[in-house]
């Protein structure tokens, strides 16, 4: 297959594909909202930067049935003319702090898609808050005590 350029794919998908989900606003001032349900978009919006069929290299955050979390990659082109090939699939399993390190270690500190460093991150915050509430393992929330607590 011939390589063709992600910004040429882009214009071809940009406004027409099966993955993508339009939400209306409420007012018409607040316009319409497109969203994209494709493998590798890491904020589910119809965007170039997070696409991952236009884009050459994707990265994803996604819950697993198991309560878990995956990292999904984009690899090598030569498995263009393969999508399932092309993704490759990383448990995390860790405690928190280990699993931020195990994220940017495969991804930010080889100089993959350093830009969606943050949004990876808040991707797996909450799927591993909801991984929490799922195994019915929470914080217990803090009682407030109003302005009395002072001592004065």
């Amino acid at each position: 297959m011939v390589a063709v350029p992600e910004q040429l794919v882009w214009e071809c998908i940009r406004k027409n594909n099966s993955f993508l989900r339009k939400k209306n606003g409420s007012t018409k001032r607040s316009g319409c909202v497109t969203f994209s349900v494709e493998k590798g978009n890491l904020k589910s919006l119809n965007q170039l930067k997070f696409s991952g069929l236009a884009g050459p290299k994707t990265v994803d955050v996604v819950f697993t049935d198991n309560n878990g979390c995956k990292l999904i990659t984009k690899t090598a082109s030569k498995c263009d003319t393969q999508p399932k090939k092309a993704m490759a699939s990383y448990n995390i399993k860790r405690d928190f702090r280990r699993s931020t390190k195990v994220l940017t270690k495969l991804t930010t500190d080889v100089f993959y898609r350093r830009d969606l460093k943050a949004a990876m991150l808040g991707k797996y915050t909450k799927i591993y808050q909801a991984n929490r509430r799922a195994k019915g393992i929470t914080k217990p929330v803090l009682v407030k005590k109003g302005r009395g607590t002072l001592g004065m």
